[in-house]
């Protein structure tokens, strides 16, 4: 039997494109002969929806939809498509009133239905808000052929691997004692740094623990802030990948189970070396060139789905807008990039010719608006309020304020998405301003500590551009200007300012954050780690008091386990414990 997996890119909402790409899939699978085809996980209505949920209209289109589909569908393929079932006990038995379920479509219709049992509720998942957790595992037949069906989740509690049981149930282990010779799940799993490995390690553990080959469908693409990396594959029966399909991308592979070996065999031709290669991708040490990819197809969805076709953002000069502008070049194209340069007193010489040599280098269009007189205007509104008080922070955010304001009124006039820059270690300190470098429609980088810009910005200079796609157009010389990596961070709000003046180096600073943040660190545990016990409480601090401004800030992409966005929620008034 041969089974193709379709890595598609849905938009949510979009039931019926997102019908159209199913049936291009199923056409493709026709023609290779395959008998059964694997679609993501809600493939039909986008993941995540989250309220769209609530909204009985669009429940009842995503079924006519389906029917509908089920009738264009090639007549002699099997498809299982990801969408909502409503749940028709609810009213009397209590309970959600949707379930998250696997839909088997044959012949024109609906032949068979599979509900979804483990709701994550942890990060950026509150499935339990919307959904009802199916009760029992169950599978489908081709011939004599026992499939089993999964959704997501239901493959994570695997109390072996993890040393933990997150949830009561266990699917794989049910669908093992009802004899299936084949376990499918249709996933949207989220990307962050390092998951694809986890995600195929513990899947490879839980085919030898339970001796059922596995065939993995995973969604692709960027939706708000969650980036989705596909990376879809399958297992056979001794646990080896036998199939890998590419990651950040569509795609689309087909693979047999061979009855007489009882097991998974891979098809399109990959050579061992071909499998080996993409395996050992699935395990860099949180890659520069994987997080570059992922924030790529970030920026380009979001732009995309959201209805834009170009961007705008500030340039600096800095090290943060200069990654932005590579990203968001190589992400639509560097012709449908505009920076803007804002050059103030206190802008160094050096900052405007980087900022100039950069947007050579990507060939991306640059604007000059000084801000000079625009300040003075301020400083004479405010003169007699401001009298007898010395030069703070209040005017050095004043300057932030009206490049936001230039930057807004550009975006509006011209309908170009407005491209945030600040990084996650100046998002998680505060050091940012609200309605000044924090306005925007999309916050690249928020999830990107500072010493992984830089990272990245070093990697794209040694080479990393040759993978870019488009390819940059100056790929004889660094993409980003050396002296805009060399350089000490500022903001250049007054004369000589550096960002240590306020901060930890950032080598610490990131640290410090990393272990507060995303491991859950306490201060005595990043003292004992080898910090200083007031920069500790002084950084610990400033996160806190932080929380209304990233309240308030665009959506940022996310790439790690622990970021400020959906799965972030502090309190804004709190009383501190240290």
């Amino acid at each position: 039997m041969k089974i193709a997996i379709a890595q598609l890119n849905p938009t949510i909402g979009d039931i019926s494109g997102n019908s159209n790409l199913i049936l291009e899939a199923a056409k493709k699978a026709t023609v290779e002969r395959a008998n059964l085809l694997l679609t993501p996980e809600l493939s039909l209505i986008g993941y995540p929806p989250r309220d769209l949920l609530m909204d009985a209209s669009f429940i009842a289109a995503a079924a006519t939809q389906l029917q509908k589909l089920a009738q264009d569908l090639p007549p002699d393929l099997t498809v299982i498509v990801g969408t909502v079932v409503p749940n028709a006990h609810a009213v009397k038995l209590g309970g959600k009133s949707l379930f998250n379920s696997a839909v088997l479509l044959q012949n024109g219709a609906v032949k068979q239905v599979f509900h979804k049992r483990l709701l994550p509720t942890y990060d950026v998942f509150d499935e339990d808000r919307y959904f009802e957790p199916g009760e029992n595992s169950n599978y489908f037949t081709v011939g004599e052929l026992k499939i089993g069906v999964t959704i997501c989740e239901d493959l994570w509690n695997n109390v072996e691997f993890w040393g933990k049981r997150s949830y009561a149930g266990n699917p794989i282990a049910d669908l093992a004692k009802l004899g299936v010779d084949l376990v499918v799940n249709l996933s949207a799993s989220p990307y962050s740094a390092g998951k694809r490995g986890v995600r195929s390690a513990m899947l490879q553990h839980s085919v030898i623990r339970c001796g059922i080959p596995i065939v993995y469908a995973n969604q692709v693409g960027g939706n708000d802030d969650i980036i989705f990396d596909g990376s879809s594959f399958a297992v056979d029966r001794k646990g080896d990948l036998i199939q890998v399909l590419i990651s950040f991308e569509t795609d689309f592979a087909v693979l047999e189970y061979e009855e007489n070996k009882q097991d998974l065999v891979g098809s399109n031709q990959q050579s061992a070396a071909e499998i080996e290669a993409v395996q050992l991708s699935f395990y860099p040490p949180e890659g520069d060139a994987e997080i570059w990819a992922a924030l790529v197809l970030g920026v380009r969805d979001y732009v995309r789905k959201c209805g834009f076709s170009k961007v705008v953002l500030g340039l600096s000069g800095g090290i943060d807008s200069a990654l932005v502008a590579a990203i968001a070049s190589c992400a639509i194209g560097p012709e449908n990039v505009l920076g803007v340069l804002m050059p103030s007193p206190y802008s160094s010489d050096h900052s405007v010719n980087d900022a100039l040599e950069l947007a050579r280098n990507l060939g991306m269009a640059i604007e000059l608006l000084p801000i000079g007189d625009l300040m003075k205007s301020y400083d004479r509104t405010l003169a007699d309020l401001f009298v007898n008080t010395t030069f703070g922070i209040a005017e050095e955010n004043i300057q932030s304020r009206i490049r936001g304001n230039l930057l807004m009124a550009i975006s509006n006039k011209f309908g170009q998405l407005l491209l945030s820059t600040g990084n996650k270690s100046e998002m998680s300190v505060g050091y940012c301003t609200l309605y000044g470098d924090m306005n925007g429609g999309l916050a690249v980088i928020s999830d990107v500590f500072k010493s992984r810009v830089y990272s990245l910005c070093r990697w794209l200079n040694a080479g990393g551009y040759a993978g870019t796609v488009p390819p940059f157009p100056s790929p004889s010389k660094e993409i980003i200007p050396v002296n805009i990596i060399s350089k000490a961070p500022s903001a250049e709000l007054k004369p000589g300012q550096v960002d240590r003046d306020s901060l930890p180096d950032y080598d610490v600073l990131d640290d410090i954050l990393q272990r507060s943040i995303e491991h859950h660190q306490s201060v005595p545990e990043i003292v004992a780690a080898g910090h200083d016990a007031a920069v500790v409480k002084f950084v610990v601090k400033l996160v806190r008091q932080s929380e209304f401004k990233r309240r308030q800030a665009a959506p940022g992409l996310k790439i790690s386990d622990r970021a400020f966005g959906t799965g972030w929620r502090m309190p804004i008034a709190k009383a501190s414990f240290y």
